[in-house]
């Protein structure tokens, strides 16, 4: 069964007739390692063909579809065609001549990156694999079309026609005709990295810009862009990045109403999160909203957003600054006291949530709410966050790993998505594979967790689709060096070992931007760590200060919480205590959160 992309259900209703017929008759009858795209711009100019396929041995296919009748065809040639239309008389252009356009346009594109190019000989620059395009008519007949004379305007082998693609047609039948479409044959096979490269020139907002350390989280094949030059840089680099295709697709089947995606650290749910944040953004009229718990995944967020241009038409924040901001907007009044006091982000909570109740709030602000890190939000959060959304689009998604929860999680698991208002039964998505770690780190972290807590921890739990499933995660495959854990009998030795390994791998080429030293509690780990990296000339930000750009080139000093939702290629973990683990469930997910920060390497002191 082939990919289409977005998938049949999410576009059926913007398909005519025979295009939906001509995409369930591909996904099929094609094997599983073709790739569809239906109606998906390309490139800089957002040209749309209506198919295009590509097949690592066939090589690339564009398909315009018409679902022209033969009594509705006055005559054609091949510049355009006389159409009778509920409209009257029309002239239109030669679907062919269409067809041939984009399939250049296309070409054009691909050609300008020399590991898709013949190097040298005859064929310097040009494409090293096949590339076709062909009309597909849903309503004529192969009968129909040689009696009407059209072959002397489209070239009959480039033409698809009605009784071509029945439901009884064999499938080699059927691409037997696809392929004949192509002038020459290929005699070898597109690499995946090929595949990828023409996906990266064909679609820039799937693109990924290259890894740098701190700047995201579910980047698991990303990073946060510097600039939003980085994201569409025209030229790709050796190593490129894009969306892979079950996320790719995920990101545009992506329709109206409440959608949950369940999600492993690392399988890509922030890179769905802000690819659909900027295709709302560029439809909606109201803003786009997007909550998170944890302060510094919303300046991440944030910064992502402004990095893609639309920071205008999508507010970000963490869920207490927009209940502070709710209040102060519509002048409800704040709570006494300030964030020090004890119970006062509850207060502000409950005054928002009574506010709404009262009417002195509105409901439905937002044409669009999505929420990261949802397993963090307590139920009567998310009940609130529902009744932002406006009626008129009910566009609410909710990004949720059990195993992620952080927050006194034993007063949040249990309730279902329905008893808090989202309605997302038949639309929840599971998202199993990590992207961002190595295979060594991420089977590190679960038998550290295994050993010295319990491996209930990462197994995953049956959940019917409107449950939180606990998922174990499944590794991409990539490789790194062993994660070290290293056992000193104090901490001044380990601060002193940790200086000596951030500075080792600094002279090896890690930039210091590229490196984390988390901690689990401030006066007993984190304040004395701080000093002896700083006395010994480390350049450190710690927390709050943390901002994501290049000109910040320190190690970043964070508490685990805060190192929630980002991910840096270096990770150090100090005054790690195993017995601590041993019974409590909350410590246990907490340090695993931590290890999984790493996207190479890993040092725990213990």
């Amino acid at each position: 069964m082939a990919i289409l992309i977005p998938a049949l259900s999410s576009c059926v209703s913007r398909m005519t007739a025979g295009e939906r017929r001509l995409a369930q008759r591909l996904e099929a009858k094609l094997e599983d390692d073709y790739l569809i795209w239906y109606d998906v711009p390309v490139g800089p100019g957002n040209l749309h063909p209506d198919f295009i396929l590509l097949h690592p041995r066939r090589g690339l296919l564009i398909l315009e579809v018409k679902d022209w009748k033969a009594d509705h065809i006055r005559q054609m040639d091949r510049d355009g065609a006389d159409l009778f239309t509920d409209d009257g008389l029309k002239r239109l252009a030669n679907p062919l001549e269409q067809a041939r356009h984009y399939a250049h346009a296309v070409v054009q594109l691909l050609e300008k990156d020399a590991q898709l190019t013949f190097s040298d000989g005859s064929l310097k620059g040009r494409l090293m694999f096949p590339w076709s395009y062909g009309v597909v008519f849903t309503h004529l007949s192969r009968q129909v079309f040689e009696q009407g004379g059209l072959g002397e305007v489209i070239e009959p082998h480039r033409a698809l026609c009605q009784d071509e693609m029945t439901e009884s047609v064999e499938a080699e039948a059927l691409q037997r005709r696809l392929w004949e479409m192509f002038p020459l044959r290929f005699s070898g096979y597109l690499t995946l990295p090929q595949l990828d490269r023409i996906r990266w020139h064909l679609f820039p907002e799937i693109r990924l810009p290259a890894a740098r350390a701190g700047q995201f989280d579910e980047a698991d094949t990303n990073s946060l862009p510097r600039s939003e030059a980085d994201l569409f840089a025209d030229e790709p680099a050796d190593l490129i990045r894009v969306l892979d295709l079950q996320q790719e697709q995920l990101a545009r089947s992506l329709g109206e109403g409440h959608r949950v995606i369940h999600g492993v650290a690392g399988s890509g749910k922030t890179l769905i999160l802000g690819y659909r944040a900027e295709h709302l953004a560029r439809i909606c009229t109201r803003p786009v909203l997007i909550l998170c718990y944890n302060k510094a995944l919303a300046r991440r967020l944030e910064h992502w957003m402004q990095a893609k241009g639309v920071a205008d038409r999508v507010h970000v924040g963490n869920f207490h600054a927009w209940c502070h901001r709710q209040l102060t907007a519509y002048h409800v009044g704040l709570p006494r006291g300030d964030a020090s006091h004890p119970g006062y982000f509850d207060q502000l909570v409950e005054r928002v949530l009574a506010a709404v109740e009262g009417g002195l709030i509105p409901g439905g602000q937002y044409d669009a709410v999505l929420i990261d890190e949802g397993h963090d939000f307590r139920p009567e959060w998310l009940m609130l966050v529902v009744r932002m959304v406006t009626p008129a689009s009910n566009s609410l998604l909710v990004l949720y790993d059990d195993v992620q929860s952080i927050y006194d999680t034993g007063k949040r698991r249990n309730f279902s998505f329905k008893s808090v208002g989202i309605q997302a039964q038949g639309r929840t998505t599971v998202l199993k594979v990590n992207y961002r770690n190595t295979r060594e780190i991420l089977d590190f972290a679960a038998r550290f967790i295994a050993e010295h807590h319990s491996p209930a921890l990462l197994d995953a739990a049956a959940a019917d689709e409107d449950g939180v499933p606990r998922l174990a995660p499944v590794s991409a495959g990539r490789h790194g060096p062993e994660p070290q854990l290293i056992r000193l009998p104090t901490l001044q030795e380990q601060g002193r070992h940790l200086v000596g390994y951030l500075k080792q791998a600094h002279r090896t080429g890690t930039a210091w931007r590229d490196m984390a030293v988390l901690y689990r509690h401030w006066e007993s780990t984190g304040k004395p760590v701080n000093g002896i990296l700083r006395a010994a000339g480390i350049p450190l930000t710690w927390k709050d200060n943390v901002r994501f750009d290049a000109r910040q080139d320190t190690v970043k000093l964070l508490p685990f919480h805060s190192s929630k939702g980002l991910e840096f290629p270096l990770v150090a973990i100090a005054g790690v205590a195993p017995a601590a683990l041993r019974g409590d469930e909350q410590e246990a997910r907490l340090l695993y959160v931590a290890m999984t920060r790493a996207t190479e390497n890993l040092l725990l002191l213990a």
